[in-house]
């Protein structure tokens, strides 16, 4: 630890029992340092989305080459591999049925592919990053365990601190001891401070101490780890449930965003996660990480059909460039790659 941190022993509001000393490092006020770790602009998705799109753009292709049958044969096969690939029946079905509507009974391929292009970007939107407009901002991040949630936060928060910003990361995930240390990693990495409080402690607790230390410290960004819950089990959804009280108790606003974490791998399991934590606490937008392992990709438009939530970022990689902005072009250009018409990045 450098000698630059200094540590403070405050004393926390009983929440749901005693009172449980909170250890917050941070740095005196003024002392921001340049972080040691910033998100550089990463690959091309398509580089990494290889995995992805032999699933997902590869079955689409097959059934676009099947125009030549006729456009009924072909819109039943694309039916078939969006099914395939998690995007789940009930929407592949409504994909289907707008580009019949578009196309008629006599396109040909070009048609056909360009008419797929644009339904799968408008079924899976872009938004703009959010640019806080508050001090501080306070993210929410949630997901089930294994997911690379506390991986993603600290991503975050090498892209906010790149951004100029200063950066406080609150490890509520009480129940992983290696969850908090793994975060306090990214802390130092990053150069950001960090509240955290021993294993097992209450998870409400850690964060109303976030939220004091965030205001006191004039910080610019507050990510909150929550921890990993089972989408299954109502008490901890509560429980969970009870940590966005805190923080909107302490903070009116907060939190600006609730961001889930989902293991784009899971497939429609996901998309069950999507529903049960917008349930719980208001999800905002959504993280779809591993996207460069054996993802079939899909999954990422059932999950936006199914709670209208925009994806934010989609993570390829282990890297901090890793975690990118979701853009809609762009994952359906990595997905159907080779497939024209349709514009390119350059």
């Amino acid at each position: 630890m450098e000698p630059s941190w200094i540590i403070v022993i405050a004393a926390v509001l009983a929440l749901g029992g005693g009172g449980v000393a909170a250890l917050v490092l941070r740095r005196p006020r003024g002392a921001h340092r340049p972080p040691r770790e910033v998100a550089a602009p990463g690959p091309r998705l398509r580089e990494r989305f290889t995995a992805t799109r032999r699933r997902l753009g590869g079955g689409l292709e097959a059934a676009l080459g099947r125009a030549v049958a006729g456009t009924d044969v072909a819109l039943a096969e694309i039916e078939e591999a969006l099914v395939a690939a998690d995007v789940g029946v009930r929407t592949a079905g409504e994909l289907v049925a707008r580009l019949r509507a578009r196309v008629g009974q006599t396109a040909d391929r070009a048609a056909l592919c360009a008419a797929l292009r644009e339904e799968l970007e408008a079924a899976l939107g872009s938004e703009p990053e959010v640019v806080p407009s508050a001090r501080p901002w306070v993210i929410l991040v949630t997901g089930v365990n294994g997911v690379g949630k506390t991986t993603t936060i600290g991503k975050l928060a090498a892209r906010h601190a790149a951004a100029g910003r200063r950066v406080l990361v609150v490890a509520a995930d009480t129940y992983r001891a290696a969850a908090i240390e793994q975060l306090a990693i990214w802390a130092e990495r990053t150069g950001a401070a960090l509240v955290r409080q021993a294993a097992g402690a209450n998870p409400a607790a850690v964060a109303f101490d976030g939220i004091k230390a965030a205001v006191a410290r004039e910080v610019d960004i507050v990510l909150v780890d929550t921890a990993g819950r089972l989408h299954t089990r109502s008490n901890l959804m509560e429980e969970l449930a009870k940590v966005r009280r805190v923080v909107a108790r302490e903070l009116p606003g907060a939190p600006h965003e609730t961001l889930l974490v989902l293991d784009a791998t899971t497939g429609q399991n996901a998309v069950a996660q999507a529903r049960t934590f917008t349930e719980a606490v208001g999800v905002t937008g959504v993280v779809l990480t591993k996207l460069d392992g054996t993802a079939k990709g899909g999954v990422a438009i059932a999950v936006r059909r199914e709670i209208g939530a925009p994806l934010r970022y989609v993570g390829i990689g282990e890297g901090v460039e890793d975690l990118r902005p979701f853009d809609a072009h762009e994952f359906v250009e990595a997905l159907l790659d080779g497939e024209a018409p349709g514009p390119r990045h350059p």
